[in-house]
């Protein structure tokens, strides 16, 4: 039996999902813890061409891609109820799409195969509990083919994905949307659509799993073991950031990752002889995979399930299982054309794949024997989590301080006192660069925090961002914790999506110059949207980064960030701030955090706190009375010391003065109205602020009488005073500024 630390341990994780996903949903509840008959007749000359070169290329191939063997897994029942449960998914698929009128059928009818035999099969997972910390793992990186999960988390029994949502397909309030939302619908792993992230937050789910796995299982206990399966196709291999990704994952070794490869030759343009004709096998192997070719995915389920069983075999790479395909299958007149890639079949086509695949049922209908077949995922499932947390509670009286550790990251639950390890700074402390403090603190929270690790894009002696505890992650020492991305910011960034989202407790960062986001915006945005809170350690911050010049000198890009949603975007003026900034940053699991760091050297300012920026924005110093400032000097970052100055230069010719530092605008606008008055009174129209970035956006902070100082143009090539002078950002510039307003 479990222990109650166990059951405790499964239902809480359980109860923060569901209370995220709406407490009044019922369907929600707490368990105990924790091929084709026509298509060749109607192919066209053209299609039959194409045909033949592939096969032509295939056979190119077989000398270094050799097929899937004849070995396989035990099916788990007779080939009628597979026929029948695979042609389930395709309509069920079918089905919703025509019913939405929107929608992608053609990867579900193709994949159906193989993703019946991983979901009905191979995978471990409970379905009345979507957040068992144990089971495996799977990502849909072809987000638009979303039926076929949807699909399969329906028969599996999901909660989450009733008769009712398949109905409601993309439409408004449905847990069913247009592609996978992790956020809506529990048993969605990750957030996809954009392609190619989907198999870059594998590798990192993947990544999780060896970390966890060498840090916390013992000889005699295995509590971390679990695969990453993956669906990708063709538009996933065309984007770049899969490479980065799967780059990475064949240096670290992830051999619990293993990505089916819909090869179907079909994209939204047509066939991919048009822009895609590399050897995707070579590719892979050269990156460091194992693969596998299954030649037909359309009927072949032995051949699937010898891929499957053989991935497994090889543990010391990640596997490349590439399944031939036809895109649309069972379609008479549209399978194997783009036609049936992004729309509807049409009444009169899913009435003749009705009579094709021989399916006699009304739309949405499963077989009842289909539903007997699928039902036993519920007990099998509700064991397979006993089971584990019986192994954890032995765990736990054996290694105490380890299950501690990896409860912790289990659930989230920060240790106790946690943010008294962050550093704290005086006007005394010797000024530097925020960059560098920012180290202090990274240092500072890897001591105390169990799931804390990350890494950077190739800089990370110029980011400041290692952790001199800690070793490298690499393939042959996974328990480490510097994690070494190489030039590769977009991967990097959908990497720490996946490990942010495999565990509550993993706090990932990562790192790269502030400007290099725009190679990595991408996999940002995702984690917005997914509720991903990556910490983003983004160094070199402004012009006062100096003579690497206008490529190298963000402008626009902290006005990008603060317009995008459930974002924090910070810009810490010293120590303290920076502190904070990390603090309000690790406690904020489903919103990623940016911090724009310094180059040059700043000082410690007297006024500014740790508590300060929990509030986004506040007053560092004011002599004013009645809340009435003559004027209200307001900065970020390194320039919140020359609004200080500025502040004392017109004290000196008898004006009050209110300094306030914006470190954080989405937590300014998170405070109640008293608060935001104190701070900024709507009475006090003379306003000036200071940022040496785009002024876009300050208008709401100022006002339409108050001035922005900023800088709205590329910057140049010079050391950082003459630029900060140049562009005018000086004190000197503030004094004027504000004088104007009197």
């Amino acid at each position: 039996m479990a222990s109650t630390s166990s059951l405790a341990l499964s239902q809480a994780l359980l109860a923060r999902a569901i209370s995220h996903h709406g407490s009044s949903d019922q369907r929600a509840s707490l368990p105990a813890f924790s091929g084709l008959k026509s298509t060749a007749s109607r192919a066209s000359a053209s299609s039959r061409r194409r045909n033949a070169a592939s096969m032509s290329k295939i056979r190119s191939l077989r000398p270094l891609v050799r097929a899937a063997a004849v070995e396989t897994l035990e099916p788990t029942t007779d080939s009628s109820i597979v026929d029948k449960s695979v042609n389930t998914i395709r309509f069920l698929a079918i089905d919703a799409v025509e019913k939405a009128n929107s929608g992608h059928p053609g990867l579900p009818m193709g994949c159906a195969p193989m993703a019946h035999i991983l979901y009905d099969e191979v995978m471990r997972y409970n379905p009345k509990n979507p957040y068992w910390f144990n089971r495996d793992r799977f990502v849909l990186s072809a987000g638009h083919g979303c039926m076929l999960l949807y699909s399969l988390l329906h028969l599996a029994g999901y909660d989450s994905v009733l008769e009712e949502d398949l109905k409601s397909f993309r439409q408004w309030g449905s847990r069913t949307p247009g592609h996978p939302e992790n956020f809506e619908t529990p048993g969605i792993e990750v957030t996809t659509g954009p392609l190619g992230q989907g198999i870059a937050n594998a590798v990192g789910l993947a990544l999780a799993e060896k970390h966890l796995a060498a840090r916390f299982n013992k000889p005699d206990a295995e509590v971390v073991d679990h695969y990453t399966y993956v669906i990708l196709g063709d538009g996933c291999q065309m984007e770049g950031i899969s490479n980065e990704a799967c780059s990475l994952a064949g240096h670290w070794g992830l051999g619990k990752l293993i990505a089916f490869y819909d090869d179907n030759h079909i994209s939204i343009d047509g066939d991919t002889e048009i822009a895609f004709t590399e050897n995707v096998d070579q590719r892979f192997e050269a990156l460091g995979w194992h693969v596998i070719w299954v030649k037909n995915g359309n009927t072949g389920y032995d051949e699937i399930r010898a891929a499957i069983k053989e991935a497994k075999t090889v543990t010391d790479k990640p596997t490349l299982i590439k399944v031939t395909t036809t895109i649309g299958y069972g379609s008479p007149n549209k399978a194997n054309s783009y036609s049936v890639h992004g729309a509807a079949l049409g009444k009169k086509e899913v009435e003749a794949t009705r009579n094709n695949l021989g399916w006699p049922y009304e739309p949405f209908q499963v077989p009842e024997e289909v539903k007997s077949h699928w039902s036993r995922h519920t007990p099998e499932g509700a064991a397979l989590e006993s089971d584990w947390n019986a192994a954890f509670a032995a765990y736990e009286k054996k290694y105490p301080e380890e299950a501690a550790e990896l409860k912790s990251i289990i659930t989230g639950e920060l240790p106790a006192g946690w943010e008294k390890a962050l550093p704290t700074y005086t006007p005394e402390s010797p000024g530097d660069a925020t960059r560098n403090l920012s180290q202090q603190c990274l240092n500072a929270l890897a001591k105390v925090v169990p799931g804390f690790l990350g890494g950077s894009a190739d800089l990370a002696s110029s980011n400041m961002t290692l952790l001199k505890a800690f070793g490298d992650f690499q393939k042959a020492t996974p328990e480490e914790r510097n994690l070494r991305f190489g030039v590769r910011e977009h991967g990097m960034g959908a990497i720490c999506n996946g490990i942010v989202l495999h565990s509550p407790g993993l706090i990932p960062y990562c790192a790269t110059f502030f400007v290099f986001t725009d190679y990595m915006r991408g996999a940002m945005r995702i984690s917005a949207l997914s509720e991903a809170g990556v910490i983003y350690v983004m160094t070199h911050d402004s012009i006062g980064l100096g003579e690497d010049g206008p490529t190298h000198q963000p402008i626009e890009h902290i006005a990008s960030f603060r317009a995008m949603p459930n974002t924090l975007m910070f810009r810490p003026a010293d120590g303290n701030e920076t502190a904070g900034a990390y603090k309000i940053a690790v406690t904020k699991r489903k919103t990623p955090s940016i911090l724009a760091l310094s180059r040059q050297k700043l000082p410690h300012l007297p006024g500014t706190s740790i508590e300060g920026v929990e509030k986004g924005g506040y007053t560092i110093s004011d002599d004013s009375s009645g809340n009435k400032p003559d004027v209200i000097l307001i900065g970020t970052g390194s320039e919140l010391e020359i609004a200080a100055k500025a502040g004392e230069v017109l004290r000196k010719e008898g004006k009050t003065v209110r300094v306030v530092s914006f470190v954080c605008w989405e937590l300014f606008d998170e405070q109640s109205d008293e608060y935001k008055e104190s701070v900024l009174p709507s009475d006090v129209s003379a306003r000036v602020s200071i940022e040496a970035a785009s002024t876009f956006g300050w208008g709401k902070i100022v006002g339409g009488k108050g001035k922005s100082i900023g800088v709205d143009s590329f910057g140049a090539s010079a050391p950082a005073p003459l630029l900060y002078k140049e562009f005018g950002i000086t004190v000197e510039a503030v004094v004027d500024a504000a004088k104007s307003l009197f």
